[in-house]
């Protein structure tokens, strides 16, 4: 009998990962799958909900969200990775769950409110983004997860998620489904290399895994960092500036990132040696990745081979779940 903890994360297939997911999470799980029972969901069917006239972008993509995982460090024999629509239970918990949350519970999330606003859906809101919270719980909930690793902007999916299974709890003779604890990393939410507020594919300012010198090279030397700093002489800010928000993300020596912060506050330290520093840090992580995955999307029949047989068995495990809530329920069970 399996006694590890089991955790959750996953992915929209929307486009190749970057640095805000290897940051947010991906490091994350492949220190962690060691130790845990790890799934990781390609969550293709959360893909469509922003997505639905442009199901091709969802299907292109999820051999090259496979390819990062490996590319990263995911190990398929020890976390299994699964695809979101091949696993039927899902879908039918969410429509369970819709049935116990208001549409004005979902309009207060704030999560959801901000990604409405950011993508000017207003009144061509799809049905589906409205609800994924729901799906998203159905998917924690079936997997029976207690631990789910997340950006601190996706707390509120979490708050929710256990309300919807205290709610579905209290309606079955004996609780079935668990709780679930956030996980946060130690930098939770990257600025993209633009200077706003998150690395976000849809705002196009990313770093893919992929990325490769050149493309590197660029992000860095075009990197916000303190425009009142003119001169080497100058005291510098390190609040908000983009470049030691990275450098504290990625640099393995801390104590070195320290003592240039403290030079920089007090005048002394240009900001071409700052991103001098960044790029020798950012280009020894990205390349050893690039050449993996470049070796990994060469067979795209064996990345998907690898998702079958994943999903496959968390077939089985998100079965079970289904099974228990509808017999708790009273819905036949066929």
């Amino acid at each position: 009998m399996n006694t590890k903890t089991t955790i959750l994360t996953g992915d929209r297939p929307t486009g190749p990962l970057h640095l805000g997911h290897y940051v947010g999470s991906l490091r994350q799980r492949v220190a962690l799958q060691q130790d845990y029972q790890q799934f990781v969901l390609v969550a293709d069917l959360q893909g469509l909900t922003d997505n639905g006239s442009n199901p091709q972008k969802i299907r292109d993509n999820i051999p090259e969200v496979l390819a990062d995982y490996l590319a990263a460090g995911i190990d398929p024999d020890l976390t299994t990775i699964c695809l979101q629509s091949a696993l039927p239970a899902l879908a039918e918990l969410t429509m369970l769950y819709m049935n116990i949350v208001t549409v004005a519970r979902v309009e207060r999330n704030p999560t959801v409110k901000n990604e409405i606003a950011q993508k000017g859906f207003a009144r061509s809101l799809p049905a589906g983004f409205l609800v994924y919270p729901i799906s998203q719980a159905a998917d924690i909930t079936a997997f029976k997860a207690e631990v789910v690793p997340v950006g601190d902007d996706q707390l509120p999916m979490i708050e929710q998620t256990n309300e919807i299974v205290h709610k579905m709890n209290s309606l079955l003779p004996a609780p079935v489904l668990r709780h679930c604890k956030a996980m946060l990393s130690d930098t939770s939410r990257l600025p993209g290399v633009d200077g706003n507020a998150k690395m976000s594919k849809s705002l196009g300012n990313t770093l893919h895994l992929s990325a490769s010198e050149e493309t590197i090279h660029r992000a860095v030397s075009a990197m916000y960092t303190d425009p009142n700093h003119l001169k080497v002489s100058d005291p510098g800010q390190v609040e908000g500036n983009v470049v030691f928000t990275y450098l504290d993300a990625f640099h393995a020596d801390k104590a070195k990132v320290a003592a240039m912060k403290a030079q920089y506050q007090q005048g002394g330290l240009g900001d071409r040696a700052c991103k001098n520093e960044l790029e020798v840090c950012l280009q020894e992580l990205i390349a050893p990745m690039r050449e993996r995955r470049a070796t990994y999307i060469q067979d795209k029949s064996q990345l998907m081979a690898m998702l079958k047989n994943g999903s496959e068995r968390a077939h089985e495990i998100t079965q079970a779940t289904l099974k228990e809530v509808k017999q708790g329920l009273g819905v036949p069970v066929f």
